[in-house]
């Protein structure tokens, strides 16, 4: 089996407790309905849908809003660039950062220090609100293939009736991406059912799944 091993990494900063989130996406994961990259203290989550139409929407959640941004670019904009910012639609401030990852990372360390200027000159307390941000741990990224073979498993289960859930006739199924594995769950019923995205071994094991049961 051969994959498209086109990819990007996202990245958006979480209003909740300041931690950056960064993700690598592969074009072949992107083709399902929708997936999420949330961060690890649950209190945000970016959306990304790869339309009919072949482009790409975000809902990226905003430092500075009460409520998320949407965008929508091309998928050649989307994985082609070495850099694209999206802008706070209010205040100009960069919130979301695609692209190369070391483009990504870089950009994401000069945004937190634009951040925490405008705040001290805005007299905010910065301590207490980026209580949570390690500035020296770096996030960890999960290798885009195996996403590729994760998502190309559960979409071809999913096509097939095989994703089973407490739902009579069926549910209605996203999938979630965290650090170390992507959650598929139901978004009638709330079943749910956490697969592993952290070893490559393991996604070739998984495809050899039939079904999936989300309890």
């Amino acid at each position: 089996m051969i994959l498209d091993r086109k990819e990007t990494t996202v990245a958006y900063r979480c209003p909740e407790c300041g931690a950056s989130v960064m993700s690598m996406v592969g074009i072949f994961a992107l083709t399902a309905d929708m997936i999420r990259l949330k961060c690890p203290c649950g209190g945000s989550q970016m959306e990304i849908v790869y339309t009919k139409d072949k482009k790409i929407r975000l809902n990226v959640p905003c430092f500075l809003c009460p409520t998320p941004h949407s965008y929508m670019m091309s998928s050649s904009m989307f994985f082609d660039r070495e850099l694209f910012a999206l802008p706070c639609s209010y205040s100009g401030f960069d919130i979301c950062f695609i692209g190369r990852q070391d483009k990504v990372a870089d950009a994401m360390q000069e945004s937190e220090k634009e951040l925490l200027e405008m705040l001290e000159e805005s007299d905010i307390d910065v301590e207490t609100l980026l209580h949570s941000v390690d500035r020296e741990k770096k996030p960890e990224l999960t290798d885009p293939q195996v996403l590729d073979i994760v998502m190309y498993v559960i979409r071809d289960l999913a096509d097939e009736g095989k994703i089973t859930c407490s739902c009579p006739d069926g549910g209605d199924y996203d999938v979630e991406i965290f650090d170390d594995h992507l959650t598929v769950k139901c978004k009638q019923c709330g079943d749910s059912l956490d697969i592993p995205t952290n070893s490559l071994t393991a996604a070739n094991d998984f495809l050899a799944c039939e079904s999936l049961d989300l309890e």
